[in-house]
């Protein structure tokens, strides 16, 4: 499975940003997002908000190509690590973006836990059991 986005520069290089992973998704964005938040469900795992974000442009007259964002969070899990490290509050709630790209492919893009972990000091990895969980959204 390929995490790394296409070099191509003309090629959506504004999901290139450090600390971002994409994931290729075999699915269509509002399929991938409905997948991610199954399995998050499954997990105990509560999920705050779904926006359809190429629903909010059309809705201003913007065309955008489909996104969605779901933003998620266990409040047991992640308030210790905000008491811990306050600034990772920044960054919690956890956020999940389905994007196809002008190529008609679709990506899962998340914070790796590797950009968390070095971002806020944290000790140990927390978050990569949600990294494999969203792996097996897009397979």
């Amino acid at each position: 499975m390929d995490l790394s986005l296409p070099n191509n520069p003309g090629e959506d290089h504004a999901m290139g940003a450090q600390g971002l992973q994409s994931l290729e998704s075999r699915y269509s964005v509002h399929v991938t997002i409905d997948r991610v938040e199954g399995l998050l469900r499954r997990k105990g795992i509560k999920i705050f908000a779904r926006l359809d974000q190429a629903a909010e442009a059309q809705a201003v007259g913007i065309s955008m190509l489909p996104m969605e964002l779901l933003i998620f969070g266990d409040p047991k899990a992640g308030s210790p690590l905000m008491n811990q490290y306050p600034s990772l509050a920044i960054d919690l709630l956890l956020k999940a973006l389905a994007w196809e790209s002008k190529e008609k492919k679709v990506y899962l893009s998340v914070n790796t836990t590797a950009y968390l972990v070095e971002r806020h000091h944290l000790e140990g990895e927390p978050f990569k059991q949600v990294e494999s969980l969203l792996a097996q959204a897009v397979n």
